[in-house]
């Protein structure tokens, strides 16, 4: 999207989450200060270096068969149930299949079968494992079923960039729609990983945080005192529509992406580089055709590890300058990894609907090092000349940077 482009309209959104099970409840929680990390106490934890997570509800039954929750992994569950919330507010457009697609990011798709089918086969052989193995545990999992579910034709894609993935969704999602490939596009991201393998991978390079006591006090972004981030799961999912359709079918618009970018740092596997960081929020101001001065907040991917946010934080000044208010709900939900700027673009809806911006929880003391005016204590009612535009950053592993601009319809 290097050229401004038309917007891609948002008709429909979802998600699941630990604060909620629908964008509905994720927002009362989050405009409530609550945060869903909790103690994981289950045996499978005891030996791990860190036992602390954000999980979504367990009981998935109220939203799903049983014979689909047999079929999927966790991670194509969680999925579908954001899709079908978002497809749901969008009204179940009347659609060609042929020009209705899926794009549904995860850094880690079906990992937690893989792992489940992996022990029942050392442990009781072959006959053992499950027949539904091999589609549980793809990637494009949660996008096949999705596509399935609502007879999309247009195309099931799954961009795999670790953290940025459901950003990355987004980015090409509002892509097809103003290439004229598509009309409709259910796009988003999400993943399932809290598990023994990644809480530990994660612990050895030091990511997660260790701080004793309260678990719902652990995830701090760019809070002075934070040691870490805090694992979670979950999905974020947006229907994006071209302007021509929607209009036509009198759909409720819930916001535009008006701009996005997608850069890779070419770095380091891990390290971030803040030049990147702050190209890619430029490239993303310029394909939507906005100044700086336009946007009137930002969600941070700031995960609360003390380099991230760090960087972060002064890339974004870079850019902004200090007085452009900053949130990140991390502090609430924990970090879904793959889905976390899927859910970013849902809770920038959120603000720009009700001109509430939530507060960052657990920021009590702000990081000397970053010079921003982020929210915190309680949440900001956002003037009503404020720039009816938010900015959604979203980094990943391997030197994946993404950045949208999403504005009010």
């Amino acid at each position: 999207m290097n050229a401004v482009q038309p917007r891609a309209l948002v008709t429909g959104a979802g998600t699941i989450n630990p604060l909620g099970s629908s964008v509905a409840g994720t927002w009362a929680g989050l405009l409530a200060g609550k945060s869903g990390i909790a103690e994981l106490d289950e045996p499978w934890a005891e030996q791990l270096p860190v036992k602390i997570a954000g999980r979504a509800p367990s009981d998935l039954s109220g939203h799903l068969s049983t014979r689909e929750i047999k079929r999927m992994d966790r991670c194509g569950q969680l999925a579908l149930i954001a899709a079908r919330e978002a497809w749901a507010q969008a009204g179940a457009p009347d659609v060609d299949p042929e020009r209705f697609a899926v794009v549904i990011g995860s850094a880690y798709g079906g990992l937690g079968s893989t792992l489940e089918q992996d022990r029942t086969l050392a442990a009781s052989g072959p006959r053992k494992v499950s027949p539904h193995t091999l589609t549980r545990l793809m990637v494009n999992g949660p996008a096949a079923w999705v596509s399935i579910d609502l007879g999309a034709r247009g195309g099931a894609r799954t961009p795999v960039s670790a953290c940025a993935s459901g950003a990355e969704a987004i980015v090409q999602g509002a892509e097809m729609i103003r290439s004229g490939a598509a009309d409709v596009v259910i796009a988003g991201g999400v993943d399932a990983s809290v598990n023994d393998l990644v809480i530990t991978g994660f612990s050895q390079i030091r990511a997660l945080s260790t701080r004793p006591g309260d678990p719902q006090l652990a995830s701090r972004p760019f809070d002075g005192g934070r040691d870490g981030f805090v694992l979670a799961e979950g999905a974020g999912v947006v229907v994006l529509e071209s302007e021509a359709h929607a209009r036509a079918r009198g759909a409720a618009i819930l916001g535009a992406v008006a701009g996005g970018a997608v850069t890779s740092d070419a770095n380091d596997i891990v390290a971030a580089d803040p030049a990147m960081q702050r190209r890619v929020m430029q490239k993303a101001l310029e394909s939507a055709g906005l100044e700086a001065a336009a946007i009137g907040f930002v969600h941070a991917h700031a995960t609360s590890t003390p380099v991230g946010d760090k960087l972060e934080g002064q890339a974004i000044n870079a850019i902004f300058g200090p007085n452009v208010p900053v949130t990140s709900t991390k502090g609430h939900t924990g970090h879904l990894l793959g889905g976390a700027g899927a859910l970013a673009a849902v809770v920038v809806l959120e603000a720009l609907r009700t001109s509430q911006l939530p507060a960052t929880l657990n920021m009590e003391a702000l990081d000397p090092e970053v010079d921003l005016d982020v929210v915190t204590g309680q949440v900001r009612n956002l003037a009503a000349d404020a720039p009816r535009a938010g900015l959604v950053n979203a980094f990943g592993f391997g030197g994946h940077s993404v950045a949208l601009v999403i504005t009010a319809g």
